[in-house]
């Protein structure tokens, strides 16, 4: 809430503040929001070796957004020696989670031959298990493979198919995005909003990470 002024003013400070203290006991999310924070210099001074360093503490709990984010990092050489192998490793950790977004970025790395052996085939498989989670970008990704006949046979109405869903994907999420916003700027405290939200969490470390939660749509969009 700090982070987004909603209900409150807004402060990066404050948010990286409430960040650290859930990040420190160990919080998943907290962790992962301080890493955006150092990575963005909001409200910190910007680092990518710090960011890393919280990135790692969330990948080494599983945390499968945590997991796509140090790929991420590897991926780009961004507060880290840049490295493929290390980028897909830890991509395809996050993949075999669910994660949709690592999904999508393993399979770009497949695609590529980028740390792994070339595999178109081996790509559409994991654009598709993103395309199938609603990921615009898998979407997207897999039409391209179709209208190109890359690891799977070329078929136009295939692809016009994923092409059409990753386009209503983004009307969608723009829509959401504005009654999100809506909904916000109605508010005039954060009470009227958040309770559910906040009753569902209960320990000390989720109670500070919940004083500068956001949407979905808020902090990850920063980078991705």
């Amino acid at each position: 809430m700090y982070q987004t002024g909603r209900g409150i003013s807004q402060s990066d400070v404050e948010a990286v503040k409430w960040y650290r203290k859930a990040a420190e006991q160990g919080d998943a999310e907290g962790q992962k929001s301080l890493g955006l924070m150092h990575m963005n210099g909001r409200g910190v001074s910007q680092s990518d070796e710090e960011a890393v360093v919280w990135y790692r503490k969330a990948a080494e709990q599983d945390d499968a957004e945590g997991l796509k984010l140090l790929g991420f990092m590897y991926e780009k050489g961004r507060g880290v020696p840049q490295s493929a192998k290390q980028a897909v490793k830890w991509y395809k950790k996050a993949a075999e989670q669910g994660n949709a977004s690592g999904q999508n970025s393993l399979a770009v790395m497949s695609m590529n031959g980028q740390g792994i052996p070339q595999s178109d085939v081996e790509a559409v498989k994991w654009f598709k298990k993103a395309a199938e989670q609603g990921d615009a970008d898998g979407q997207n990704n897999l039409g391209n493979m179709y209208m190109n006949g890359r690891g799977v046979s070329q078929c136009a109405e295939e692809a016009v198919k994923w092409y059409k869903k990753a386009a209503d994907q983004e009307k969608q999420r723009n829509k959401d995005m504005q009654k999100d916003k809506e909904l916000l700027d109605s508010c005039m405290y954060v009470g009227e909003v958040w309770p559910s939200l906040l009753r569902r969490r209960v320990s000390g470390s989720e109670k500070q990470q919940n004083k500068v939660m956001q949407s979905d749509k808020g902090i990850w969009e920063i980078c991705f």
